[in-house]
């Protein structure tokens, strides 16, 4: 919950060594208890630690979220952000439900922690009914996960919340919980045992007891990190020295709290030390300075209004105003105190708006409104029992009818009105054990018995107030000397506590060093990288200008580069608090230039300047500063230029900003060493470039000129379509794509997909019918044009990703990919109609009717055995069916297709020798659109697949 400094000394060494993974847990330990130690350094730690929880197991992970969340919502709190707060509770009440199941105990610690910030917010609201069920549920989560510190630390905050409502019943309960003896206890719930312990002793008027146990708890929570708690307890201590009237203890204990508070810029806590320094002021009879303090105070408390501490701050700022004779003042304030107490139902804030606001009203002559508002504030004494408020609003009514001429109270006694309320403060008085009336009541009182001509009892009453001021000076020089007691105890242990402190703080200044060291060395590490990764040196000069400010004080940085020749150092990057430096040559052989010097002695150079030397050789319109420091950028023995660095402090450059600068400029001159061979190497490049680009113009006019002569040799001239090599190349990659098809279909149960597949290889054989008739008669220039012409009429019929070949002379191959075999026949149909059903135009514009002749086969020959014969017999088969539709009558076509009966072994020379026996058996199926009979047997002319194609 809270760790002492000697353990967050340890954790910051332990995390200046750690490397990766191992660092997530130092993070987090040292961020949470950072919290209020260094708010934004815990939050640059959380912002480190983020990172390294996507490498965390889930729950981890989300109970380090956990732990973030809780450390802003902390932040926002002591900021006076509460709704900010709010949130990121419940925020991180969320995360923790991520890990409840799996890390139970842990899980119960955090909302322990999350219910102690709640009851922390909803006090700082005002709301002490919320802040009390928050302490409850803390303590239960404690209890679950068996936490003692924590469940002695929030039971003794209870206690403490209930002392301030019932302290005599708060004594009892929790007064059994702790013992005396706190040697046994931790020492962070030992300071919040004594806390508890001083503030019951505080309530019963104990004010030297009180002190001491307060001492205590201050210590405790200073030496723990418990910031907010610590200033809190300043300014209890300070009002114990107040109640004990010496004052100017008081006063230290106050500033001490101040000192605490206004680094931490946390408006709660600072308006607490500033109103109650301001209230001891006022008794002290320092009303002005009372009166700047209390609006200081009310100003940094107004993101609390809602608290119970602005509260107070205003009740401050009326009695002061009624101190001063600034009675509308007095009445405004004590309107503001009203409305904040009906708002918090806090019955003392109730009942002393309406007496501040009857006294006021009195002074303004509102008689009428001032009794009214005093009569209010008594019967709300009275409906909570509040004895000191009750004596306070009949003395107010006892000076609103000293003043005014007012009708007197019904039930009146004696012999005035203000004669029967100073009686009635008088009995109210007698009822509160062991209270010493003041000698100012019985003077009021013996004054009015005067008045009314009773000198009898006016002389006894003076008596008695004459004794009571000797009690109460005699109570008051008893104070005194227990002040004076308690503060010498006080000295000699903050003595005592300087040394151990000292001790404390020399060990935490050496960790602190080495964690620095660690630190800077990371950083440079990180710097370095940056540095030399850019290839540009403007880029390089920026990134330098930047790390160079960020690390030193640094109110001039430039940079002087050696010219080509070695001759001369020019500034090639200035700037001085935050403007350009004008730019400058220095002769390298310059006796008084620095930057000279530092080139030719090849070191580092320092120059440290009284407040009325003068900077040497100041460059103009540049200012004069008091620490010069030159240091030499070099890359082995390669001199590149000096680097400066200047300040308008003295002394501002010890060993460590020297080191810091030695590593930028080894960095700096690695990147600029870098910048420069990447520009010459650009300049090459450049010069290349041009060459390249001519050198691929002419490999893009070679490509082009070859592809071109690749298109010829595989194209038909005549016909522009694809020839017999084009068919060679491509043939078997679709014939691999078709066995493939169908292995799958014998490896695994098919699909609908499968069955319905294309994946056939057609080969068609079309021929024009008696072509030869067509040049013997009409010329060769007439056979040509009906060759061109019959590749549209191919193209109509087939798709585009079929291949259509020119084969020889009239005859035309195509190979039709993907194709269901069974719709090959009304494939071939549409070729025969589309030759058949259309005159062909020769080149004089006569018109030729013609038909063709179509035989086809399908590959694989049989589908159970893919590979029984190769796409070069299919191509055979429907050369074969070509020559069938030939004999058979032409303008036909025919296919060959096999049959449940076709034998494998040797089917190939069966069909093609014994073709009519074959169909006969039925071994073989013939399709065609032929009628009549078939010519099964004849002379077929050979495909000639390994031939060249004859033009």
């Amino acid at each position: 919950m809270f760790a002492r400094d000697e353990e967050l000394a340890q954790w910051q060494a332990a995390l200046a060594e750690a490397q990766g993974a191992q660092r997530w847990p130092l993070l987090q330990l040292l961020a949470w208890h950072q919290r209020q130690r260094d708010t934004q350094q815990a939050r640059r730690l959380c912002a480190e630690l983020t990172p390294l929880l996507a490498l965390l197991p889930a729950p981890q992970a989300a109970l380090a979220r956990c732990r973030v969340l809780l450390i802003d919502a902390e932040a926002e709190a002591l900021h006076g952000r509460l709704n900010a707060a709010q949130l990121l509770c419940l925020q991180a009440a969320n995360q923790l439900e991520l890990a409840t199941a799996e890390l139970p105990r842990e899980a119960a610690l955090a909302r322990a922690d999350i219910e102690w910030l709640q009851a922390w917010l909803a006090n700082d609201r005002g709301d002490s009914h919320a802040a009390d069920q928050a302490l409850q549920r803390a303590a239960q989560a404690a209890r679950s996960a068996g936490d003692a510190v924590r469940i002695d630390v929030i039971d003794a905050a209870s206690g403490i919340c209930d002392t301030f409502s019932d302290w005599q019943a708060a004594q009892q309960r929790w007064g059994q919980r702790f013992g005396t003896d706190l040697s046994a206890v931790a020492p962070i719930a030992a300071g919040w045992i004594s806390d508890f312990f001083g503030t019951c002793a505080f309530q019963r008027s104990e004010y030297g007891r009180a002190i001491g146990h307060l001492m205590l708890s201050f210590e405790s929570a200073l030496a723990s990190g418990q910031l907010r708690r610590a200033i809190i307890i300043a300014t209890n201590i300070g009002n114990g020295f107040t109640s004990l009237n010496a004052h100017e203890a008081a006063l230290d204990w106050m500033q001490r709290g101040l000192d605490l508070a206004r680094p931490t810029g946390w408006p709660l806590s600072i308006g607490m030390c500033l109103m109650q320094t301001a209230e001891t002021l006022r008794q002290l009879g320092q009303r002005e300075a009372a009166h700047t303090l209390l609006r200081e105070a009310l100003h940094t408390l107004q993101p609390l209004s809602g608290s119970r501490a602005y509260a107070v701050a205003l009740e401050y700022q009326g009695d002061l105003a009624l101190d001063l004779g600034h009675y509308e003042a007095a009445l405004d304030s004590f309107t503001q105190l009203a409305a904040r107490g009906d708002a918090l139902r806090q019955s003392d804030f109730r009942s002393s708006a309406r007496r501040g606001q009857a006294h006021a009203l009195s002074h303004l002559g509102r008689a009428d409104e001032a009794l009214a508002a005093a009569q209010t504030a008594l019967q709300l004494a009275r409906e909570h029992v509040d004895a000191s408020a009750q004596i306070a609003a009949l003395n107010v009514l006892a000076d609103i009818h000293a003043q005014h001429a007012l009708p007197p109270p019904q039930t009146m006694q004696a012999a005035s009105p203000v004669l029967h309320y100073l009686l009635l403060a008088l009995e109210v008085a007698g009822t509160i054990d062991g209270y010493t009336v003041s000698g100012a009541l019985l003077d009021a009182i013996a004054r009015e018995y005067a008045a009314v001509g009773n000198y009898e009892r006016a002389y006894a009453i003076s008596l008695q107030a004459g004794a009571a001021r000797d009690q109460i000076h005699s109570q008051q020089a008893t104070n005194r000397a227990i002040a004076m007691q308690v503060q010498y105890q006080t000295e000699r242990a903050q003595t005592e506590g300087e040394h151990h402190r000292q001790l404390a703080a020399a060990e935490a200044e050496r960790a602190e060093v080495l964690q620095q060291t660690s630190a800077t060395l990371t950083h440079l590490s990180a710097i370095g990288q940056e540095i030399t990764a850019h290839l540009d040196a403007a880029a390089v000069f920026r990134a330098l200008d930047r790390h160079v400010h960020g690390l030193l004080d640094a109110t001039h940085f430039s940079i002087f580069l050696l010219d080509a020749d070695g001759d001369w150092l020019t500034c090639a990057f200035g700037t001085e608090a935050g403007n350009q430096v004008p730019a400058v040559r220095v002769a390298l052989s310059d006796p008084q230039a620095n930057t000279a010097r530092c080139v030719r002695e090849r070191r580092e150079i320092l120059v440290e300047l009284g407040a009325a030397d003068l900077t040497p050789n100041l460059i103009p319109g540049t200012l004069p500063t008091q620490s010069l420091l030159f240091a030499p950028l070099h890359v082995g023995e390669r001199m590149l230029g000096v680097m400066t660095v200047q300040s308008l402090q003295a002394s501002a450059y010890g060993e460590r900003e020297r080191l810091i600068f030695r590593t930028l400029c080894a960095y700096g001159a690695i990147a600029l060493d870098n910048a420069s061979a990447y520009r010459q190497v650009a300049a090459t490049l450049k010069a290349l470039s041009a060459t390249q680009e001519q050198l691929l113009e002419k490999n893009l006019e070679l490509e082009r000129a070859y592809k071109a002569l690749e298109e010829v040799s595989l194209t038909d001239q005549l016909t522009g379509l694809r020839n017999r090599r084009f068919f060679l190349q491509n043939v078997d990659a679709d014939v691999a794509l078709s066995l493939r098809a169908h292995d799958a279909g014998q490896h695994r149960e098919l699909t609908i997909c499968d069955l319905t597949a294309a994946k056939d290889l057609v080969f068609f054989m079309v021929d024009i019918d008696h072509f030869k008739q067509v040049n013997d008669r009409y010329g060769h220039a007439a056979g040509d044009s009906i060759l061109v012409q019959m590749r549209e009429r191919l193209r109509e019929v087939f798709r585009e990703s079929d291949y259509v070949i020119r084969w020889g002379g009239e005859e035309f191959l195509v190979l039709a990919r993907a194709t269901h075999r069974e719709e090959a026949h009304v494939v071939a149909e549409r070729m025969r109609r589309a030759v058949a059903e259309r005159e062909f135009i020769l080149p004089d514009g006569a018109t030729l009717a013609k038909t063709c002749s179509i035989g086809f086969a399908c590959f694989p020959f049989m589908p159970e055995q893919p590979r029984l014969l190769s796409w070069s017999q299919v191509v055979e088969l429907a050369d074969q069916g070509l020559y069938i539709a030939k004999r058979s009558g032409r303008n036909a076509w025919a296919a060959l297709y096999s049959t449940a009966a076709t034998r494998s072994e040797g089917v190939f020379p069966r069909l093609m020798q014994q073709l009519e026996q074959a169909v006969t058996a039925g071994e073989v199926r013939l399709v065609t659109n032929l009628a009549g009979p078939l010519n099964l047997v004849g002379e077929r002319r050979r495909t000639g697949l390994s031939s060249d194609l004859e033009t």
